[in-house]
């Protein structure tokens, strides 16, 4: 059985209740609950946090265990060095996810440091993008 890690950072806690919008309004765990149905011959990890450093930690962790990643890290992306860092220190391949399409955001969305330390990145897409992402680590 394949093991694939999500890891969100912060904000996306709030999903489906912030911002409906951008984000949507199916919460995140809503739709975990469907991407697992969907997928019940994938082990499907989750994790959450608002903090740099528990998110390097949680990478660092499951990095060298899980099959794949699957990594938002909201705001980070955009200035997290060390997140980058611990992304390229570790053997699982990675997706990188964004709910909204950054390019189509706030000129300071436009560039992810995170990027470049995936195989890809999908955004604009919404929770569909998990999906997406999950697919391409499996193919």
């Amino acid at each position: 059985m394949k093991h694939i890690e999500i890891i969100n950072g912060p904000n996306l806690n709030l999903t489906g209740r912030r911002e409906p919008e951008v984000y949507g309004s199916v919460t995140f765990e809503q739709y975990l609950e469907q991407l697992r149905h969907d997928n019940p011959s994938v082990r499907i990890g989750y994790y959450q946090s608002n903090v740099e450093g528990e998110l390097i930690d949680r990478i660092q962790h499951v990095g060298f265990q899980a099959d794949g990643l699957i990594v938002n890290l909201g705001g980070y992306s955009h200035t997290s060095v060390a997140l980058r860092d611990a992304l390229l220190a570790v053997p699982a391949p990675k997706v990188e996810v964004h709910l909204s399409n950054i390019f189509a955001r706030e000129d300071y969305r436009h560039h992810s440091y995170i990027t470049s330390a995936c195989r890809g990145m999908i955004c604009g897409l919404g929770l569909q993008g998990y999906d997406l992402a999950l697919q391409s680590l499996l193919g």
